[in-house]
């Protein structure tokens, strides 16, 4: 009898350590890879947006799962939608501005090499061309959408998508908006006149959400796999690509290329680093005019771009760094995506991010080093082979302090300097 009992209290503490992970994983099955609309927190009251004088100081980078409205906070994932949606709608207020809707009309057409799509709004019309390249067969072939170098892989080696039969569909970004615009004159201003006033990081994701919708259209003829698309692109393009990302929830994998200040980088954490590309010193282009007034307060800014790479979250993203390029502001990029990779781990997903910071090469040239780290995330999150390792941290700053920047809403006590001064 005390032998029996004795199992019993075995198999009862086996039990015990193994049902809290069975619970975590059965959570992380139950959060999609994907969605099948552009943002699916679409219905939720914006949150207030304060005027700038009116937003408070916060110094550490802001707690991505704290309420805009100060009410609290929550770690749920059934919340995330929501919380989400508040991360999105600050940085369209203060960032880039708001995204234009979808079109009153769009239409699609595919010639066998050439995708074709017609946007009409307010009695104007804008037509997107995208080249695509197809592997043999029948498909569904799932496809990434490559930005700049006029490359449907934008500036990744074309042979990991084509050895793998992954379509490769090239985004012309200056049929949208020009690289260095003429604000209220570029093409998507004659659709949404009211919306001159956006920087180009919202204008072209939005052109590359029309893309996808054609992708929808053309389904009959363009054997795409709209469960499994990617976005890439690098420096520039790498911010574009993380902004699409965060932008269109049907989006599965997003591969953000060296992509520096403005991308994943944090504004608050450049700023001390010197020479680099700080908010007042990057593209006042990409973003709207009024996000400069955080030139010389970045601290007053109510999020940061570890939030932009969480609006990602739970869809996989990989953040590809060149630490050779100071420009690039990877020690502020290493902080931010450790502070990003934080909501991934919280929802028990934590392989779906990964980061890796390699130099020893040319900005936009894909060293064999980092090869691996691609292959790994498009077999996983294009191709579904779920036995592969995407737990990438690759970096050179190990002696560097990241935790105190968000350690406080890890913990409920920050160890950020200005903290305890």
């Amino acid at each position: 009898m005390n032998r029996f009992k004795r199992c019993l209290r075995t198999v009862a503490g086996v039990l015990g350590m193994l049902l809290p992970a069975l619970d975590s994983t059965l959570l992380a099955q139950q959060i999609p890879l994907v969605y099948s609309v552009e943002h699916s927190g679409a219905d939720f009251p914006k949150p207030v947006l304060p005027d700038f004088a009116e937003l408070p100081a916060v110094r550490p980078l802001p707690d991505p799962f704290a309420w805009s409205d100060g009410s609290g906070r929550s770690t749920e994932f059934t919340d995330w939608a929501r919380r989400r949606a508040e991360i999105k709608a600050e940085i369209e207020r203060y960032g880039i501005g708001t995204k234009p809707p979808r079109p009153e009309k769009l239409s699609a057409s595919f010639d066998g090499r050439r995708l074709t799509v017609t946007a009409t709004q307010n009695g104007e019309t804008l037509t997107l061309t995208a080249r695509v390249h197809l592997p043999q067969g029948e498909g569904p072939f799932p496809a990434v959408i490559g930005i700049g170098f006029g490359s449907g892989s934008g500036s990744l080696p074309g042979d990991i998508f084509r050895s793998r039969n992954v379509a490769t569909i090239a985004f012309d970004f200056n049929q949208v908006m020009a690289h260095q615009q003429t604000r209220g004159s570029e093409p998507i201003n004659r659709l949404y006149p009211d919306l001159e006033y956006i920087g180009a990081y919202s204008a072209w994701p939005w052109g590359i959400s029309r893309i996808i919708d054609g992708l929808e259209i053309v389904a009959e003829d363009l054997p795409i796999d709209r469960e499994r698309l990617a976005v890439t692109g690098c420096s520039f393009a790498g911010k574009m690509a993380l902004f699409a990302g965060a932008l269109d929830e049907r989006i599965a994998l997003t591969i953000a290329q060296e992509s520096g200040g403005g991308g994943a980088a944090a504004w608050r954490v450049s700023e001390t680093l010197g020479k680099v590309e700080t908010l007042g010193k990057t593209s006042r282009a990409w973003f709207i005019k009024d996000m400069f007034m955080f030139s010389s307060a970045v601290e007053k800014l109510p999020y940061d771009h570890h939030e932009l790479m969480a609006l990602v979250a739970p869809r996989a993203l990989l953040v590809l760094g060149n630490p050779d390029y100071k420009w690039l502001a990877d020690e502020s990029g290493y902080v931010s995506c450790r502070a990003a990779h934080e909501v991934w781990k919280t929802f028990g997903v934590a392989d779906r991010f990964g980061f890796s910071i390699v130099g020893g090469h040319q900005h936009c040239q894909l060293p064999d080093s980092q090869r691996p780290e691609v292959e790994a995330f498009v077999d996983k999150f294009l191709l579904g082979k779920s036995d592969v390792d995407t737990s990438v941290t690759k970096h050179p700053f190990a002696d560097l302090d990241y935790e105190s920047w968000y350690d406080g809403w890890l913990t409920g006590t920050s160890t950020f300097p200005s903290q305890t001064e």
